[in-house]
């Protein structure tokens, strides 16, 4: 068995006097960066009633909707105790911690109110957006692993890591394992069916049905190797809080592919 010591990294990248610029904010520039790339590229491709402009206009308003929804969701999710007690806490959006199933809340309400806005099809914008997190989400668990935070079990395969928080044994690294199937498994499974099929341009809803499936299952799946969160192991029959908060999820995304399936574009 190896003992691979986790590689030390510095969370901060680089301070510009007082201010201290962090990997972790860093991961999620790249990943609203790059996600919006490929959401143009995506609608150049064709998207019913969206343009690249729209796409522009909504960066901001995703960036938004990821950064509260997520905080927001970490500290009614996995912090509730300390939200009862100290309920001003859940304004520290700048503390650590981000919440997927909370950012997408965030999100959804984001896309919503943007496209009342702006008069542009909830749908069409719901379906290029599921198609191009997974990037966000490879990126977020890159900047898990760089922090040494939500780490795996204890455990004696070869590529084990033992964190600096993790006390002195190798813990399966959990955040790969999540990287790699929640971005970039998901990601070109997605891709495949976008330039394989035309299910994205032809049935609403279907393509972020997909994601909210493949997503659940990943987070289900990795859930078995990933030490809950402090406060988050749970009361419910033995069940994590992320798999908890994954199975409506799953139950969600099948309900867009089954809309889809029904409204077929002509």
């Amino acid at each position: 068995m190896l003992n691979n010591t986790y590689p030390y990294i510095d969370p901060v990248a680089f301070s510009v006097g007082p201010l201290h610029v962090r990997w972790y904010g860093i991961s999620y520039v790249i990943g609203i960066l790059l996600a919006w790339l490929y959401s143009r590229y995506l609608v150049k491709r064709g998207a019913a009633g969206l343009t690249t402009g729209n796409i522009d206009d909504f960066v901001v308003w995703a960036t938004i909707g990821v950064v509260v929804g997520g905080r927001l969701g970490e500290a009614l999710f996995y912090m509730p105790t300390d939200v009862i007690y100290h309920p001003w806490t859940i304004l520290y959006l700048w503390e650590p911690g981000m919440s997927f199933h909370g950012g997408l809340i965030g999100v959804a309400i984001a896309t919503g109110l943007f496209c009342r806005r702006y008069k542009v099809p909830f749908l069409t914008m719901a379906d290029i957006l599921g198609m191009a997190a997974p990037i966000g989400l490879f990126f977020g668990r890159i900047a898990n692993f760089i922090n040494g935070e939500l780490f795996g079990h204890v455990t004696t395969v070869s590529w084990g890591v033992v964190f600096p928080a993790g006390g002195p044994l190798p813990r399966h690294p959990s955040q790969l394992y999540e990287a790699v199937l929640e971005g970039l498994v998901l990601f070109f499974g997605l891709m495949i069916v976008e330039h394989l099929t035309k299910v994205r341009r032809e049935y609403p809803g279907f393509a972020f049905g997909l994601f909210m499936i493949g997503y659940a299952c990943a987070r289900i799946f990795v859930e078995q190797f990933r030490v809950p969160d402090a406060v988050a192991s749970l009361y419910f029959f033995e069940i994590s809080v992320g798999r908890l908060l994954s199975i409506p999820v799953l139950l969600v995304g099948f309900g867009f592919i089954a809309y889809g399936l029904k409204h077929k574009r002509v």
